[in-house]
């Protein structure tokens, strides 16, 4: 696309959006919402509470409130593997790992393969 048909299709986009948060603006529904919105910010001002709290009062089986009970954060936490324990029973050696990246255990896969070694593990927990 040529720039000057770059900047058409622009202005073009910009002055439609523009015509359409005018009609938004004059929007009595749109309005109502607006006052809903600020008389709730300045209750949840005037009772120190914040969206969260009014979600867990409002839908207390919210996602949110069940993992605060359940004593694990909501978001961003990342499950830790289970321990395994891998006995070698060529040479009696012992590996405990939370993951495939061991070094030896890399090793004792290439050597008996895989699924042998997979059959040496025990969950630990």
């Amino acid at each position: 696309m040529s720039l000057i048909n770059e900047y058409r299709s622009t202005k073009e986009a910009i002055e439609e959006l523009q015509n359409r948060l005018k009609n938004l603006a004059e929007d009595s529904n749109l309005q109502k919402e607006l006052d809903f919105e600020k008389q709730l910010r300045k209750l949840m001002d005037d009772y120190g509470k914040s969206l969260r709290d009014i979600n867990a009062i409002l839908d207390p089986s919210s996602r949110t409130l069940k993992a605060r009970v359940a004593g694990r954060p909501a978001f961003g936490s990342k499950r830790q593997r289970k321990l395994k324990q891998y006995k070698n029973p060529h040479t009696g050696d012992v590996i405990e790992t939370r993951g495939g990246n061991h070094r030896i255990l890399k090793e004792w896969k290439q050597k008996w393969g895989g699924d042998v070694v997979e059959s040496w593990g025990t969950l630990l927990g």
